[in-house]
């Protein structure tokens, strides 16, 4: 089996959290966000994982370089999570085998949720496979749209939504596993022809669906993995949840 990728998007600025310092290095139980992260791709057997860095990458790079298997690639610009990705092309040209793709924000990440995926992803061969979770409350976020049999239709963001749509709870969390051929060929028809003038990995599955190409999305994150981090109180949040859990902040 072909050595499983991992990417990490950690080039975002987190204007939301009201500091200068990139969001991956934004201090949960006084260790960087982005930690967490790392140490579940590592519990969860990935040995090569890709950084995808921007705003002070020296900053994240310094925090970080000292990983085994970690590398950088530089997004010069913040054209959005698509663009992130596609600064991984050099990476990620010759492989032949899985990419997960995760935010560096998502300390809630848990190894066996990531395990649970490359595991699945194997047995059933898509082009794409979505982590995805039910969440009580989820305004803003992108619902799972299925069929009556209950296979993958799409992703539906909130703006875009009906109201039938709305009262969806299965979202996406921005966990993905791609067959690198796969991916690199859907970065191609990425457009950027949206109010922000950026390319969004979210966009990728609808590529490849319309591609005629197998897309899956499996409904096995766990309540945690739906604590984002995007402001002081989600901070909070996520923190209460850790402690909850035993865990302390320091260095595993």
């Amino acid at each position: 089996m072909a050595k499983e990728i991992a990417v990490v998007l950690a080039a975002g600025k987190g204007t939301r959290m009201k500091s200068e310092l990139p969001k991956v290095l934004f201090p949960v139980l006084a260790r960087p966000m982005i930690d967490y992260v790392l140490d579940a791709l590592g519990a969860a057997g990935l040995s090569r994982v890709v950084v995808v860095v921007g705003y002070r990458a020296e900053l994240v790079r310094g925090a970080i370089e000292g990983r085994p298997g970690i590398e950088f690639a530089l997004q010069t610009e913040q054209l959005g999570t698509g663009h992130a990705v596609m600064a991984c092309r050099s990476q990620l040209e010759g492989h032949d085998g899985a990419v997960l793709v995760v935010a560096g924000d998502a300390p809630m990440i848990q190894p066996g949720t990531v395990r649970q995926l490359l595991d699945e992803f194997h047995r059933t061969r898509p082009a794409c496979l979505l982590g995805t979770v039910r969440h009580p409350n989820p305004a803003g976020l992108g619902r799972i749209v299925r069929d009556a049999a209950g296979r993958f239709v799409g992703i539906v963001e909130h703006k875009d939504a009906t109201e039938a749509q709305r009262q969806i709870t299965e979202v996406n969390m921005s966990y993905y596993v791609f067959q690198c051929s796969d991916l690199l060929g859907a970065l191609e028809h990425l457009r950027a022809d949206n109010a922000a003038g950026e390319y969004y990995i979210t966009d990728v599955p609808a590529v490849l669906a319309a591609q005629g190409k197998k897309i899956e999305a499996l409904c096995v994150l766990q309540p945690c993995e739906a604590l984002a981090v995007n402001n002081v109180d989600e901070l909070a949040a996520v923190e209460d949840e850790l402690r909850r859990r035993g865990e302390s902040g320091a260095p595993r």
